[in-house]
């Protein structure tokens, strides 16, 4: 992230209000971009170089091929470490690598063993996606790592099975049956989803996160004066108030982020297979008929492509619920930081991702 780079010049942390939800939206459409990912190490040096330049001085103003560099370097670096995310597991990588699993476990019909598997594997992903952006100042070990992961895969597997054995028993009609039969995917992936993320961080409940003083103005420009940033400031502590703040929104967010994904494709490819003309008469075409892989191919490729587009469009939707970098009064969390805050009483913390 930006704010990791040298220079006492702070950049703003948006060119977007983020203390609105459109304005998070708008942010978050810019770090979660795909084409970010197409930059490599060498558009990477040139963006952080960039905005160096500016924080040190060296470029004056703030320019569109500025922003452009931020978006870059805060899409691309963990805002605690200031290291590039491991490029599958970024936030602009995360429709992608979770698209083919998503498809694996929307598959109607999936044996016993398939279920199992594609849990496993979306549990796998979660657990790297939510490892690699967690807050930093408290590392998770590699015992509770692999604790946390082993229940998750238990959990997501459990709903899934039992309601994959459920709802053929239901006595409801057959196109009902036919529907809960495609959300139970959505059911095992928002319950482990939640699950997931709140026990790879639930370490950061037990030893808190970092807390820092909000700036005013006049604050921020007596410390770039002095050679400094904000993030030179000492942190006041670590809150376990405000660490489970952040683990509990952080897992709230990936259901926000899950249940349009796992439930709108399905829905609408039933729709299609069940009362669109133009589906059943491209079904019925002779050379359709002729190649049965054609025939099974169809259906995959449509849901994977309204998977695509669901994916898409939510997840700067789910990422803006709750703002990244967050402040709240100091004197809402233990009493040690009660009249400790900064600007407005107030303190920050990264909540991570």
């Amino acid at each position: 992230m930006s704010a990791s780079l040298p220079g006492s010049r702070d950049l703003p942390v948006s060119q977007y209000d983020l203390s609105t939800y459109m304005g998070r939206v708008r942010h978050a459409i810019g770090i979660t971009n795909p084409s970010t990912l197409l930059a490599g190490s060498s558009g990477l040096d040139r963006a952080k170089k960039l905005v160096t330049d500016y924080k040190t001085g060296k470029l004056p103003d703030i320019t569109p091929e500025l922003w452009e560099a931020k978006r870059l370097v805060d899409a691309t670096l963990h805002p605690d470490t200031g290291k590039p995310v491991f490029l599958p597991f970024r936030m602009s990588s995360f429709v992608l690598t979770n698209l083919v699993v998503t498809l694996g476990m929307l598959q109607p019909g999936l044996s016993t063993t398939g279920v199992i598997g594609w849990q496993i594997a979306n549990q796998s992903v979660n657990v790297a996606i939510n490892s690699a952006n967690a807050n930093k100042s408290s590392p998770m070990t590699t015992a509770t790592l692999a604790k946390s992961y082993a229940i998750a895969v238990t959990a997501s597997c459990s709903v899934a099975l039992g309601l994959t054995r459920l709802v053929p028993r239901l006595r409801v009609s057959d196109g009902t049956r036919n529907v809960l039969k495609r959300l139970v995917p959505f059911a095992a992936v928002a319950s482990a989803g939640a699950l997931n993320a709140y026990l790879m961080r639930r370490g950061e409940i037990d030893t808190g996160i970092d807390l820092r003083p909000v700036l005013s103005e006049a604050e921020k420009k007596k410390l770039e004066e002095e050679g400094k940033s904000e993030r030179d400031v000492p942190s006041l502590g670590r809150s376990q108030k405000a660490a489970k703040l952040a683990v509990y929104e952080t897992a709230a967010s990936r259901v926000f982020n899950s249940s349009p994904v796992m439930i709108i494709p399905p829905m609408i490819l039933y729709y299609i297979q069940q009362k669109a003309a133009w589906y059943k008469n491209l079904m019925e075409k002779e050379w359709v008929k002729a190649r049965p892989r054609v025939a099974t191919t169809i259906p995959i490729g449509l849901n994977l492509g309204l998977i695509a587009v669901t994916s898409f469009a939510v997840l700067p939707l789910a990422l803006a619920v709750f703002p990244q970098q967050q402040q709240i009064s100091a004197d809402s969390l233990e009493e040690e930081f009660h009249g400790k805050g900064g600007s407005g009483g107030k303190v920050w913390f990264n909540r991570g991702l």
